[in-house]
């Protein structure tokens, strides 16, 4: 491996964590966003420290050989922990079960990493070793054991979460379920990478050289898998709220008939605030329903429950359920109202307090939502529009004549 297949992916790391850091200094008591940004973090210093330039580097400013060993171990260590506490939170659960499990995995980790500076501390590794230190000093007393000790931790953590991925993919589907299938995928290469090393390592124990195994093939497992791992947690969070925006501006789009027809009833017409284009879609949804609720209050004295009446019996009379009955009921009022309202300049309130009907179905967008495809879809609404229209143009000669 090259020295940029250590920092490029460090790189896109601290990237993700800084778009992070904003939302974790908002949401600090979040678990999941603390196990998420703990886990950038520490994926990032792994690759970053991993690199043999920054391990040259880290030795040289330090004065102490091979110091960078267990710095990348215990970070190595810290991201195990890390990933096997985001898997904890994100899966969920009683709240203090979900705590006392991480902090299981903390303290076990902790205490890996606290063993691997104290075995690296009694060991004697006076010469610097920037890619094959597991094999050359396989042999040396303390750091030896410091080796196989590092090595386990990353196994356990691998099966530990292959586990606990494919336990939960088997109860969940589509994003998630991909997501936690390539996670379980990515920690698989712990075992191969664990497997090269201790397999060189062994060689060196008995007078054998497979150093290869160590120092070409495990970086490569270990790199493909770190990706792998990465792709697998963004792939559910990324198409998650990609799925979500998608979803509002459907929402937005869906919401346009309806705006439309009412957007000459509302009161506020082209004076009201506008919002720029550029905003978000949640915003821009917010603006369009607030437009439309404008219009519908403005509309009020001009609903006619006989309108409404009619039209739900005719919607149902057609075979539309009871729910969608009542969107098609309330859109036909709705264009009725619009109509009158029109063939009203003067502003006299054409339905009397008796006929006045309250807007009843707005209970929410999903409603709205309804009611908009019902005025673009309807033949009991269009029916409705026709008959308005008529009355109007019927009311407009009457006042002339």
């Amino acid at each position: 491996m090259d020295d940029s297949s250590y920092y490029i992916p460090a790189a896109a790391m601290a990237v993700a964590f800084a778009v992070k850091a904003p939302a974790l200094l908002r949401s600090w008591r979040d678990p999941l966003l603390r196990a998420v940004c703990a886990l950038l973090l520490l994926a990032g210093l792994v690759f970053f420290f991993a690199a043999p330039p920054t391990i040259a580097e880290v030795n040289r400013i330090t004065g102490i050989p091979n110091i960078s060993a267990p710095l990348v171990y215990a970070l190595l260590s810290a991201f195990s922990a890390a990933c096997l506490v985001l898997i904890i939170n994100w899966r969920g659960g009683p709240p203090e079960a979900t705590r006392r499990a991480s902090r299981r995995w903390i303290a076990a980790y902790g205490l890996v990493v606290v063993a691997l500076i104290t075995l690296f501390v009694l060991g004697d590794a006076p010469l610097e070793r920037l890619r094959d230190l597991d094999t050359y000093y396989a042999t040396t007393p303390f750091i030896r054991e410091m080796i196989v000790l590092y090595l386990a931790s990353l196994t356990v953590a691998g099966v530990a979460m292959n586990v606990m991925c494919w336990r939960w993919a088997l109860q969940v589907h589509g994003w998630l379920r991909a997501g936690l299938l390539l996670i379980a995928l990515g920690f698989l290469f712990n075992i191969p990478y664990s497997a090269a090393k201790f397999t060189a390592v062994v060689a060196r124990w008995n007078g054998g050289d497979l150093d290869g195994l160590s120092t070409y093939v495990a970086p490569v497992l270990a790199s493909a898998g770190a990706q792998i791992i990465a792709v697998g947690f963004c792939v559910p969070l990324a198409c998650q709220r990609i799925g979500d925006t998608w979803s509002t501006w459907s929402t937005y789009r869906r919401l346009g008939p309806l705006w439309r027809e009412l957007r000459s009833a509302s009161e506020h017409g082209d004076r009201a605030l506008r919002i720029s284009w550029w905003s978000p879609a949640e915003l821009q949804v917010t603006q369009r329903e607030s437009d439309i609720h404008d219009g519908i209050l403005s509309l009020h004295p001009y609903f006619d429950s006989e309108v409404r009446a009619n039209a739900y019996d005719a919607a149902l009379t057609a075979g539309s359920d009871p729910v969608q009955a009542q969107a098609e009921a309330d859109a036909a009022m709705v264009t009725a109202a619009v109509r009158a309202r029109a063939a009203d300049p003067e502003d006299r309130v054409i339905s009397s307090a008796t006929t006045a009907a309250p807007y009843a179905s707005a209970e929410g967008p999903r409603d709205l939502v309804r009611i908009s495809t019902a005025l673009r879809q309807s033949a009991v609404v269009a029916a409705a529009r026709g008959q308005a229209t008529t009355r109007s143009e019927s009311d407009f000669h009457e006042r002339t004549s």
